[in-house]
């Protein structure tokens, strides 16, 4: 049987982000669960705002084309947000935007959200954790018909959260994200 594959995927591109820290968190306990994990920045993924006149006129960017194609060659996928205004900051809509118009030949469009089992998080310095981020991000997700796991992780004071090693140091964080990693793998082994 092949290796479960799980791409992480942080929605910040700041330098000492706490969503970038709590997807390497993350990412740790996927490879100690066993899991091959791939961990990208959506830096090396640079796409345009979505408009549809640029569609029509240039296609798909290729950007949005390999994202699309990264996701469906895993069977789940970890989406940490930041939160900006009580929603998603731009970067992580925009993404998804632009992933949900690909369509590959003989395939539906945005059918590679059907294809992939989502897990979401967020981490803020402020005790919220970016739960209304991950409200949003889940209305996404379930708009492209994606299949989002039940649990969620919302890390609160996020800037007083982790060890010296870089991992969360209090005992209720770090149950949240070991009950989020076992039902992302549960919930990825069923697409397998």
């Amino acid at each position: 049987m092949s290796a479960l594959k799980i791409l992480v995927i942080p929605g910040s591109l700041r330098t000492g982000s706490h969503n970038a820290r709590l997807a390497a968190a993350i990412t740790h306990e996927l490879v100690q669960s066993g899991a091959e994990v791939t961990r990208i920045s959506l830096s090396d993924f640079p796409l345009p705002i979505y408009d549809g006149d640029l569609q029509a006129k240039s296609g798909v960017p290729k950007h949005a084309v390999n994202l699309k194609r990264m996701i469906g060659a895993h069977h789940g996928v970890l989406i940490v947000t930041p939160e900006y205004n009580s929603s998603v900051p731009a970067l992580v809509k925009n993404t998804i935007d632009w992933i949900s118009r690909v369509q590959d030949t003989h395939e539906t469009r945005g059918q590679v959200f059907r294809g992939a089992v989502f897990a979401i998080a967020s981490a803020s310095g402020g005790r919220l954790g970016g739960t209304r981020a991950l409200a949003a991000l889940r209305l996404i997700l379930s708009a492209c018909h994606a299949s989002v796991v039940p649990n969620q992780l919302a890390l609160s004071f996020a800037d007083q959260a982790y060890d010296e090693m870089d991992r969360l140091k209090h005992p209720a964080d770090v149950e949240a994200l070991q009950a989020l990693v076992r039902q992302l793998i549960d919930h990825s082994q069923r697409m397998m």
